[in-house]
């Protein structure tokens, strides 16, 4: 932080009204992309109009300059003022906007109209020229008063000489000291000068501690924008999302994004590497992360079958495979193919980033860097491939990494239905929760408890117990009745039920348990189906033997 403090200055001063206007509307003072929309009511600004002709203090202006051009989606109330001339410094609003905005659109009299469609007109604001020494002296109801004891605001600024001696010549002197005084106020401010991004959004994420912290996707966004280049990381973003929504992907985080551009370029994917990322080298390494970043997808979807981003374990898996395709542009093939699937299962099974992901994945990439190079990576934490370690682990949470791993071996056999064969349709807003409509215990819950009361709850909801089916299926053709009962009749609807019931990891052969409602032989033969798949993905070492 030392050497923070001395890289910039803080300095406080003062600012007049002419100043002021003349900066906003030249283009010299804008409000960063991160700040909130005005939402200041018409009263809070006359109460703030009154604090200015009384002389009160109303706070100060802090503003960052910086030769930097960051985002500014708004300018002073959504008014359109030019651009920083090329060669100045731009002077952007950490706190005080709402001021700020408040005190321009009542010198300008503006209309502004709200995300409901509502027109508040700030012209209605008005001084009280007839205000006693205790009364306040801007209102916005002029209801009770002549029209010769109040003048709008913008007109006490801004009329007409002649205006004003035609109908407020008792009130001329008055008029004249309320002017002198919007004229003449000092307006303080501290000027941020030479202070990076990070420490300017720093500034303003503790001035708003009350508020909602800056996330690191829109401080990077406010970094990465350039104009000239028409390059504006949130439309990049909101695009990529939109091209990845047609293949049902569309919920993966900016977050995930930010570390993904971060290791194609330094390896490293912690906060502090990617706020330090040059802009012009993010922008220009955008594209092809971007295509590396969609070849991941493509990959996990085709190779993996997993056909939906909401199954993905982590979507932080992204990140190294978004790194592998950016350094290896054709599918992987043979050995590689085999060392990136052991990775990813190595991942699900140790809960890779379930905790300090972003230092994982910077090690990772070392990791990926020896895949490329056709090695064999060394894992410092061995994996358990055994059906007790899947039991052990498999009680059924949706947001769990390891069940949605499971998940994907199961939507790897590309799931049908029971009763016509039809493909499953598994849907991102159908896997966010435990009850959702793709989830099916096949020996159903109700049922377990009223026939087996002796079997624990937490086995009977274990993923060695969940199938995924349609919903249909799900609540109103098995609904609580028995395995054999449901069973038995899509045999005699389906001549390829033992098909699809092994579409599932499960059989109706003799010895399953399944006609005969048996749920613990049912269940051991699962697990042992599901430790069969998980052991055709990973390559296990004499490590994770001898572990």
């Amino acid at each position: 932080m030392d050497n923070q403090v001395s890289q910039y200055q803080s300095l406080p001063g003062n600012m007049l009204y002419n100043n002021l206007i003349s900066n906003i509307e030249q283009g010299q003072i804008k409000i960063p992309q991160f700040q909130r929309k005005f939402v200041w009511s018409i009263e809070e600004t006359a109460g703030l109009i009154d604090s200015i002709l009384k002389g009160y203090p109303i706070g100060t202006f802090i503003i960052w300059e910086t030769n930097d051009r960051l985002r500014s989606v708004r300018n002073i109330g959504n008014f359109q003022f030019p651009d920083t001339p090329d060669g100045n410094t731009v002077q952007y609003v950490l706190d005080g906007q709402q001021r700020m905005t408040s005190l321009y659109v009542a010198l300008r009299g503006a209309k502004l109209e709200d995300d409901n469609g509502q027109i508040t007109d700030y012209s209605e604001i008005y001084v009280n020229l007839s205000a006693k020494s205790d009364d306040s002296l801007v209102l916005t109801d002029k209801t009770g008063y002549q029209d010769t004891q109040i003048i709008r605001f913008v007109d006490l600024l801004n009329g007409s000489l002649s205006l004003l001696l035609s109908k407020y010549n008792d009130y001329i002197d008055a008029i004249d000291a309320y002017r002198k005084a919007v004229q003449t106020y000092q307006f303080s401010k501290i000027d941020v000068k030479n202070a990076p991004i990070e420490v300017a959004t720093e500034i303003f994420t503790r001035i708003n501690i009350g508020g909602k912290p800056l996330t690191l996707f829109e401080i990077m966004a406010a970094k990465t924008y350039d104009e000239a280049k028409k390059f504006d990381l949130s439309e990049k973003y909101d695009a990529l999302i939109e091209n990845l929504s047609n293949v049902d992907y569309d919920t993966i985080s900016s977050s995930t994004v930010l570390q993904a551009v971060s290791v194609c370029l330094v390896k490293e994917c912690t906060r502090k590497s990617i706020l330090n990322l040059e802009k012009q080298k993010f922008i220009d390494v955008w594209p092809q992360v971007e295509s590396a970043f969609e070849s991941a997808v493509d990959y996990l979807r085709s190779f993996y079958k997993i056909p939906v981003s909401q199954l993905l374990p982590y979507d932080a898996l992204l990140v190294p495979f978004t790194y592998y395709f950016f350094h290896h542009k054709d599918i992987p093939a043979g050995l590689q193919q085999d060392l990136l699937q052991d990775y990813f299962w190595r991942c699900v099974l140790t809960s890779r980033f379930s905790s300090a992901a972003e230092t994982k994945l910077t090690q990772d990439m070392k990791l990926i860097d020896k895949i490329l190079n056709n090695e064999q990576p060394v894992y410092d934490v061995p994996i358990d491939t055994s059906v007790e370690f899947i039991r052990n682990h498999g009680y059924f949470s949706a947001g769990s990494a390891f069940i949605k791993g499971m998940l994907c071996l199961l939507a790897y056999q590309q799931p049908v239905s029971y009763q016509n064969n039809g493909i499953v349709h598994i849907a991102n807003d159908w896997l966010k929760q435990a009850n959702s409509k793709n989830y099916h215990h096949f020996f159903p819950k109700a049922y377990m408890r009223k026939a087996h009361p002796e079997v624990d709850d937490w086995l009977i909801n274990h993923i060695g117990n969940i199938t995924i089916v349609d919903d249909f299926l799900n609540k109103r053709s098995i609904r609580d009745r028995a395995p054999s009962k449901y069973i038995s009749e899509y045999m005699a609807q389906n001549p390829n039920l033992e098909k699809a019931l092994n579409s599932h990891l499960i059989s109706a052969a003799s010895g399953w348990g399944v006609l005969e409602d048996d749920y613990q032989t049912f269940f051991q033969n699962r697990l042992n189906w599901f430790c069969e798949e998980l052991n055709k993905r990973v390559i296990v070492t004499q490590a994770d033997r001898t572990a």
